[in-house]
């Protein structure tokens, strides 16, 4: 089974315009990312595939792979589906190119879904967090996630999922955490397949697997990291990689 990373990566971002090329620690938060990637170990090959010269002058002048889109993109899968059309893999994993701090165990257990899966049941594999805070249960930044019995994904939304009518059920939160692991034909067919209502209200590209019935594992981790996402986000960063 060949399994690779991809990084899609926008200079543009409507929050913090330029954030993956600033100073981390001596190097740009790409590069950062990048390179903690690649040092899993985990994958066969790692690209940044992006919109943005200056993003890929940045991988490729340090060593790095990288590849530039052709088309423009709303989204980071289908800018990592383009990517790879004709490549010979069998899994690609997506990691956010605005969270430096990679977490290795996190994508093993992403990886793990895939090797163990022996019908082909997986579509894909996300991660979720247990989230408490209800600042952040209530912030539409941040996704919530919804599963089964068997933590496959009922849904996602921007809004506080379930929603707590009954105050006496302690209900559970989590957060989605924006790192997939795709098998190369459910990507591509996201590529194809049209966006749909639900996708297009939350502006949430996983609502369209579902929209689609493709079926999402989702893996419980209990490490938030750090997604990038605004100045402050930045600084907190810097603080934690000293």
């Amino acid at each position: 089974m060949k399994i690779i990373s991809m990084i899609p990566a926008r200079y543009s971002a409507s929050r913090f315009p330029g954030k993956l090329m600033q100073d981390l620690g001596g190097k740009s938060v790409i590069r950062r990312t990048y390179e903690a990637t690649v040092n899993t170990n985990l994958f066969d090959d790692v690209y940044v595939v992006t919109d943005s010269q200056v993003i890929f002058d940045e991988i490729t002048s340090h060593g790095g792979k990288a590849i530039m889109s052709i088309k423009e993109h709303e989204c980071g899968s289908d800018r990592i589906a383009e990517a790879i059309e004709f490549m010979d893999i069998d899994i690609v994993v997506n990691v956010q190119g605005d969270e430096p701090f990679t977490e290795v165990s996190a994508l093993r257990k992403l990886i793990d879904v895939f090797k163990y899966d022996d019908k082909k049941e997986v579509d894909l594999a996300s991660l979720m967090v247990k989230i408490t805070d209800w600042d952040e249960i209530t912030n539409p930044n941040t996704v919530k996630v919804i599963v089964d019995n068997n933590n496959f994904a009922l849904y996602f939304s921007r809004s506080p999922i379930p929603y707590p009518r009954d105050e006496t059920v302690q209900a559970v939160y989590h957060k989605h955490k924006g790192v997939y692991a795709f098998r190369k034909e459910a990507l591509l067919d996201f590529y194809k397949l049209p966006m749909m209502t639900l996708e297009a209200s939350e502006k949430i590209e996983c609502i369209r697997y579902l929209e689609y019935g493709k079926k999402i594992k989702m893996v419980e981790t209990d490490v938030q990291g750090v997604e990038i996402d605004t100045p402050e986000d930045l600084e907190r960063a810097k603080k934690l990689w000293k």
